[in-house]
């Protein structure tokens, strides 16, 4: 049987090439140009997979997002976006989106992610398999990586903190290779994609009957990992009433399904991850503070790419290799220019959006290297330099020297805040100058009240 594709875009060049596109490769095509009709359309009908803009006339794409994981969890959705909505994709990746890809589209790059995320949405409770480890030479992951396997013969509760895209499915992932558990499952589950009221039936089970839509017994992830070990990501979003019942199953090595009294034994390993503070959330009384110290056993900190640049280009080369295998090509590498590029940018997506960047320009590019004129056009604007400081200062009404100096160090940390997207540290190594003395020049500069 045909797999069903939702295609949601008010662009009618986009849905045409998408629908005459995924025609031909065998799929049925369902289309919509407003998100209202296609979540009518869902509730009526199943879809295999959804393809939706982020940007719709009658409904944020992101809000539309939400409806469709309530009301079809199961189904991945992958978004479509403009490069200079890249921190909307983001978000839609921490709200659930299996994916995301940018406009201009090229659907042999689309198919291979539909393809990924039909095949996979089932083996790992919605969440795909993460690629081959790449350990990096920043002295931040190296010690990361020591941290990571000195804890993994143990069967501590491990709590990996980083921002989303930073690659904390593959430290799990290390962690359970180097465990006693390795010859068991892992079993990854995506916490921010399952609808809140549904989640204690994922994790847990439930039995027929035991609400609407409940026509069997099923068991959840917790059984299905049952020896082996359980990566709860974005763990955050979990709700009150579920964080109760995961405290319990950890303090007694029991769960219990929905609608159901019978306590069925399990032995996971738990390694979780988030993407904000969950000590500051229990202080503020959103997470439970006793099931925080229950994860957080052992703790790893997961730096962003941006403060790992010596990464970069490892993790370039390795999605360089992986896009050849995938699309079917022989790029050969990176131009000096890209290089510099690929280094420079502050990367908010890290390592998914590195990914991305990556796959697409090596779809784009011939069988030689990755040129600039490969690369998306708003990476290339963020690495401009700044034609306009020389003549912020010289346009200073008073020729004074004290203050025009006083406003040329303004103008070029504000350049480097902006540039290292407002991470200090980043910042500080832009400059060339420590984070204290840092600090010190944007309290002297008043930068932090303009802000």
């Amino acid at each position: 049987m045909n797999k069903k594709i939702l295609v949601i875009d008010d662009d009618h060049y986009i849905v045409n090439l998408l629908e005459n596109f995924f025609k031909r490769e065998g799929f049925h095509i369902q289309t919509f140009i407003k998100g209202k009709p296609a979540l009518d359309h869902l509730r009526k009908e199943n879809a295999d997979l959804i393809l939706c803009d982020i940007r719709l006339p009658d409904i944020d794409g992101r809000e539309l997002l939400t409806f469709f994981r309530r009301l079809s969890p199961q189904t991945p959705v992958i978004m479509m976006t403009a490069y200079a909505e890249i921190r909307a994709a983001v978000e839609c990746i921490k709200a659930g989106a299996f994916e995301y890809v940018t406009k201009p589209l090229h659907p042999e790059e689309i198919l291979h992610i539909v393809h990924k995320a039909i095949h996979k949405k089932k083996d790992t409770g919605g969440k795909g398999s993460a690629d081959e480890f790449i350990m990096g030479k920043s002295p931040t992951m190296l010690k990361l990586v020591e941290e990571a396997k000195l804890v993994a013969p143990t069967d501590m509760s491990v709590l990996i903190q980083g921002e989303t895209g930073a690659g904390k499915e593959y430290i799990a992932r290390l962690i359970h290779n180097f465990s006693k558990r390795k010859q068991q499952k892992f079993v990854a589950i995506d916490c921010g994609a399952i609808p809140k009221e549904l989640a204690a039936s994922e994790l847990f089970g439930h039995v027929k009957g035991s609400f609407t839509g409940a026509i069997s017994n099923k068991s959840g992830y917790f059984e299905e990992a049952n020896g082996g070990t359980i990566f709860l990501d974005e763990i955050g979003n979990l709700s009150y009433e579920t964080q109760v019942k995961l405290l319990r199953a950890i303090q007694y090595q029991v769960i219990t399904r929905v609608g159901d009294s019978k306590p069925i034994p399990v032995d996971v390993r738990i390694v979780s991850a988030a993407n904000c503070n969950l000590l500051k959330a229990a202080d503020d009384g959103h997470f439970r503070e006793d099931l925080y110290h229950r994860l957080n056993e052992f703790k790893l900190d997961l730096s962003p790419l941006r403060e790992r640049e010596e990464d970069i280009l490892i993790f370039a080369a390795h999605f360089l290799e992986q896009s050849n295998r995938e699309l079917g090509k022989n790029v050969k590498g990176f131009s000096p220019e890209v290089h510099k590029v690929l280094t420079n940018y502050s990367w908010p997506g890290n390592l998914r959006e590195l990914r991305n960047v990556i796959k697409r320009s090596v779809l784009i590019a011939g069988e030689g290297l990755v040129t600039i004129d490969c690369l998306p056009e708003d990476i290339l604007q963020v690495n401009k330099p700044a034609s306009s400081d020389k003549d912020e200062i010289l346009s200073l009404e008073s020729l004074d020297l004290k203050n025009a100096t006083r406003e040329a160090e303004k103008i070029i940390v504000l350049r480097a805040l902006e540039k290292a997207n407002n991470n200090k540290s980043l910042a500080a190594r832009i400059l060339k100058i420590d984070r204290k003395t840092l600090y010190n020049k944007i309290s002297q500069l008043g930068i932090e009240d303009e802000e």
